[in-house]
Parts: structure tokens; sequence; C-alpha cells
């Protein structure tokens, strides 16, 4: 079926010009996996930080940082493209968060530190005794 209402596409930029630059607009960090709570404790304080998120699915945990790259420009166009990190050059966007949220496939996602302590609280009953 054709659309009654074209869409203009960035020749260009090809799909990213459809996309609000969803990848530009955070990183990750694969970290260890948690297991004592020491590593939670650890994990609860850089939650606790604004835009800081943590996550677990196939691949690990990672810690989710949501701060958009200091290049990309007010039109979603990256701002120093032709010279641009290696990661930002390899990237594929063949299938990206544009096709499908990379949130959808989180076994754990936890946005802030109340979050997370309700997760420990349940993973280790004795959470709030000392020892």
């Amino acid at each position: 079926m054709i659309s009654a209402f074209p869409i203009a596409i960035d020749v260009e930029r090809g799909k990213c010009g459809l996309c609000p630059a969803i990848c530009c607009g955070y990183i990750t960090q694969k970290i260890p996996t948690p297991r004592a709570r020491s590593d939670f404790e650890h994990l609860l304080w850089q939650i606790s930080h604004k835009n800081i998120e943590t996550y677990k699915d196939e691949d690990g945990w990672f810690l989710l940082i949501r701060s958009p790259c200091e290049h990309l420009r007010d039109d979603g166009g990256c701002g120093i493209y032709e010279t641009r990190p290696s990661i930002c050059r390899d990237y594929s966007n063949e299938f990206c968060e544009l096709d499908d949220s990379a949130e959808r496939h989180f076994a754990l996602h936890f946005r802030d530190h109340g979050e997370l302590l309700r997760y420990c609280e349940k993973r280790f009953r004795k959470w709030h005794k000392e020892g």
C-alpha cells in the first residue's frame, strides 16, 4: 500500500533522516554482573545520580547514561560527521531503535534509586539489617 502522504527521506542521511537521533542520546557501559550486596550498594550509588539507569539484557548488565552527544545538531545530524569516532563510523542502522526499542528486550530495568532498592529488598531478604 502506498501512503497518501509521501515521506520526505533525507537521501544523504537515509534512515537516520527519519529518526530523532535516538542512538546519539545515550551511552551504555557494560558492568560486571552484580551478585553481592556490596555490588548492589554500589549500583544504588550510581543510579542515584541524574540520568543514570541500569539494565540487564541477554548480553549482561549495563549502565545506561542518558546524555545527548555534544556534537548532535538541532536537526539531528552530527556536527563532526567527517571526523566522528570509529564507534560512530562502525554503527549500522540496518536494524536500530527506530525499528524496535532496545528497552523491550531488557530482562531487568531500573530507572532510579527507588526501583533498584525495591529489587534489592526482594533479592536480599535481610537488606535493611546490618551484617
